[in-house]
């Protein structure tokens, strides 16, 4: 499945191309069986997004269940959110979508959005917690939390080995521990971590309790200078310091799985889809590849991370939000949420179904640091905020090069605020 792109940018696309229907009555219609007999319910979706046989079986329970059609439409990532955004100005917009869960929160405050309030109550009582906060904005329930990824450490361990270390780290001090006991016993290089691979920095200041931004007045601006970003950056400098890897570069400049790949590396902090791509630059490496979750200050509780995924929504103006509703509840449900978890290795909406990625290694090992998970700033203005050159790097790279967090964060808080500022 390509979740590359989801993971990175925290962006996927599954619109609803609605063919046009007769009058507003049918909005009356009950479920079941017939209940919407000859309508048509079409969706985006991203190329890559839904296992093949997930899709077939949700498709077949949807139609048996209403009496409708179910119509998937294959869309590709480049453009995709423009089209989005266009589609939804448009009569006939999409009833039901994927997107993004960090542009959730822009679609629904331009009106883009139905609210989902009905939903949440018939069949979220436990989503979790984590995965639903980029679903609520102001309040009001815009969308349903699909799935989530993140980070865990891959780690090689026959380097492991050769350092004499038989378990995998419970905590954060064990880990460093772990990693110089590397660098002193052998002659890999114990983690490469290049000095922007910022969204493992995001997940730090999620495990401080921290905000990349605040409100000043009525707008958002920097927030870079709260000791609690400062205290993530110290860890991320005590891993990043025992990296030969440049201050300057993020984790696909090179590419850190193909640094992993030659075999002198301890560990890299990345998604699970990264290790296949090690393995294609290095058949050999398959079977010394393992996982394990990002080791926080105490073993009770992993980590922060940054969780990258998908909400499904339902277009505010679509004449079929019942039919909508009905697909998202069969969709949701635990047998298929649990079946959509187990195909694609992608972290489920509730903790109860993450038995479904027994198997799995890599996914097995980023599940338990969902709950502390979270994202990016969900507001609208944070857009600007990452297009290139994105400040929060250039601030990690200054603070890895010797600035104090207080001397960084002056450095680049008055581009952050700019992007803050533009209009959205």
């Amino acid at each position: 499945m390509k979740r590359k792109l989801i993971a990175a940018i925290g962006v996927a696309g599954m619109l609803v191309s609605v063919a046009a229907c007769g009058g507003d009555d049918k909005d009356d219609k009950k479920s079941g069986a017939d209940g919407f007999k000859g309508e048509t319910l079409t969706l985006w979706a991203m190329d890559g997004s839904t296992p093949d046989q997930w899709q077939k079986d949700v498709t077949a329970a949807f139609e048996k269940k209403t009496g409708a059609k179910l119509k998937f439409e294959v869309q590709q990532w480049n453009g995709i959110q423009q089209k989005l955004t266009t589609a939804l100005s448009e009569e006939n917009p999409p009833d039901v979508f994927e997107i993004g869960n960090t542009q959730t929160a822009a679609y629904a405050k331009t009106g883009g959005l139905a609210e989902l309030d009905d939903l949440k109550e018939t069949i979220g009582a436990d989503w979790t917690e984590s995965m639903n906060k980029a679903s609520v904005i102001d309040g009001k329930q815009y969308a349903a939390p699909w799935f989530v990824l993140n980070r865990v450490v891959v780690y090689n361990k026959k380097v492991w080995a050769d350092a004499g270390i038989k378990t995998t780290p419970k905590t954060r001090a064990e880990f460093l521990k772990n990693l110089k006991q590397i660098g002193e016993k052998t002659d890999a290089e114990p983690i490469y971590l290049p000095g922007q691979n910022w969204y493992h920095f995001v997940g730090l200041t999620i495990g401080e309790g921290a905000d990349l931004v605040k409100k000043d007045g009525d707008k958002y601006v920097s927030n870079l200078d709260d000791p609690k970003v400062a205290a993530a950056m110290k860890t991320y400098k005590q891993f990043a310091d025992l990296s030969k890897a440049p201050k300057n570069k993020d984790e696909a400049t090179p590419q850190q799985a193909e640094v992993f790949a030659k075999g002198k590396t301890g560990a890299f902090i990345g998604m699970s889809w990264e290790a296949a791509t090690a393995i294609k630059a290095n058949k050999k490496i398959e079977k010394d590849i393992g996982f394990f979750t990002i080791p926080g200050a105490t073993a009770a509780k992993p980590e922060g991370v940054f969780l990258g995924g998908s909400n499904l929504a339902v277009a505010a103006t679509s004449k079929k939000q019942e039919l909508a509703k009905e697909f998202l509840k069969i969709a949701l449900s635990d047998k298929f949420e649990g079946q959509f978890a187990k195909e694609g290795g992608t972290i489920p909406n509730k903790k109860a179904l993450e038995s479904n990625l027994k198997g799995n290694a890599a996914a097995e090992a980023a599940a338990p640091a969902t709950a502390g998970g979270g994202t990016t700033p969900l507001i609208p203005e944070w857009g600007a905020v990452e297009n290139p050159p994105n400040p929060i790097k250039n601030y990690m790279t200054a603070v890895l090069n010797g600035d104090s967090p207080a001397d960084a964060a002056k450095k680049v808080e008055g581009e952050l605020n700019k992007r803050l500022a533009q209009k959205q």
